[in-house]
């Protein structure tokens, strides 16, 4: 059963990367809908679309591609802020977490004013996420992520992470 999860995985991700490499530009929300990559339901769709809005109204650029670094679900660079979500996601049902996660880390830069910095949340990490992050050797990185996956698995995540984002980014 696995293994064939894992080779659906595996076909999946060939035949994102086949669209991705014949049309590589950024691939709206619109098109991804057509081609059937989003599989969550409209509650989570109408809350990924204002995330995304209020990261694009702090000055962040959302881009519906592959990361630029192999196997991520999502990435933020600080430098440019852009974030990319990976298409993938949408099959795999997990969207919303990953666009939350990534918006903890723009409020992160935001709370920097353009350098990264840990926003000093006292909210615990749930023991499954902790496996998440404790890999990180460097301490900065690692309270970073912390951060993203403590908020990303709170049951109020996406207010959480909105009021976050409106908070640090001075939006509203």
């Amino acid at each position: 059963m696995f293994q064939l999860f894992l080779n659906s995985l595996v076909l999946l991700s060939l035949n994102v990367n086949h669209q991705l490499s014949t049309n590589p530009s950024t691939i709206p929300v619109e098109v991804i809908k057509k081609g059937q990559i989003i599989a969550q339901n409209s509650e989570k769709d109408e809350q990924f679309n204002q995330l995304k809005q209020e990261l694009e109204k702090a000055g962040f650029e959302v881009i519906l591609a592959l990361p630029p670094k192999r196997g991520a679900y999502g990435l933020l660079q600080v430098s440019t802020k852009k974030i990319w979500i990976n298409p993938v996601v949408f099959e795999l049902n997990i969207a919303l977490p990953t666009l939350i996660h990534e918006s903890v880390h723009a409020s992160q830069v935001c709370a920097g004013n353009g350098e990264i910095q840990v926003l000093g949340l006292t909210l615990k990490p749930m023991n499954q996420a902790r496996p998440f992050f404790q890999g990180y050797t460097d301490t900065h990185r690692r309270d970073l992520e912390r951060e993203a996956y403590t908020v990303q698995t709170q049951p109020n995540s996406f207010e959480l992470a909105l009021s976050l984002l409106r908070e640090n980014c001075k939006l509203n």
